[in-house]
């Protein structure tokens, strides 16, 4: 049987989740798309998104794409780019951009994945501004699923919120380094905020396992009075090479 040299995987998607209170309500993915196995290049783009009142997307653009170059090296990328978000009016960003590229060499066993470029651009909670700065170093200088392990060891020991599942191969950490805002249920070492009678907010959140990374830039988990799971700028990523087959 013909051997197939990479099984590319990677998609993203600009806003979606749902609400259960007061109704019950999908939130349909918006600007989502997804890499064909074999590679190539996938697109969507949505414009004036409105969902009741509850969300407003002004625009969002999502591009995947997946290649083999020359040197036998698969190069995946998955980016989605929000403008003018608007969450019940509390949650507010001019943009918000989710990118995740991984270079996959045949002598490695995971692809090399990174965040660069990913941000936020005029977030704002409850007409506060909030700054936030990214670590995009971690997985920069963290090639594997183990490697970045190590690397959020320290995050222990600076008081910073990782959850690290070693049995089952998962880990859940941040991209943020830094929040700089007035807003009252901030703390500058954590990536969520918690607003009394809203719910929290996710910043830059990062999934790994292993060969694959999913960045999702906000994530809302509200309880009061809207009650609702919303995920926006969420990007995956990598794909995963396959071994020859056996000789006879």
């Amino acid at each position: 049987m013909p051997r197939i040299p990479f099984h590319f995987h990677a998609h993203a998607q600009a806003v979606g989740g749902f609400f259960s209170h007061p109704l019950w309500s999908i939130v349909p993915a918006q600007a989502s798309a997804s890499l064909p196995s074999v590679g190539g290049h996938a697109v969507a783009h949505t414009e004036d998104f409105h969902f009741q009142d509850f969300i407003h997307l002004e625009s969002a653009h999502t591009h995947i794409s997946g290649k083999q170059h020359r040197n036998n090296t698969f190069v995946t990328h998955a980016s989605t780019v929000l403008h003018g978000l608007n969450i019940l009016d509390r949650v507010k960003a001019g943009r918000i951009i989710s990118r995740l590229t991984s270079v996959h060499t045949p002598d490695e066993p995971e692809g090399h994945i990174i965040a660069d470029d990913s941000r936020f651009e005029g977030l704002e909670i409850d007409g506060q501004e909030v700054k936030v700065k990214l670590r995009h170093e971690i997985l920069t200088a963290s090639k594997t699923h183990d490697a970045l392990l190590q690397a959020l060891a320290s995050d222990a020991k600076s008081g910073k919120m990782t959850s690290i599942r070693k049995d089952r191969k998962v880990a859940t950490c941040s991209l943020v380094d830094k929040i700089e805002t007035k807003l009252s249920g901030a703390d500058a070492k954590h990536h969520v905020i918690t607003i009394k009678n809203f719910g929290k907010i996710f910043l830059a959140e990062i999934f790994t396992e292993p060969g694959t990374k999913t960045l999702t830039m906000l994530r809302l988990e509200l309880g009061s009075p809207h009650v609702a799971s919303i995920a926006a700028g969420e990007s995956v990523t990598n794909g995963q090479g396959q071994d020859p087959p056996p000789t006879k």
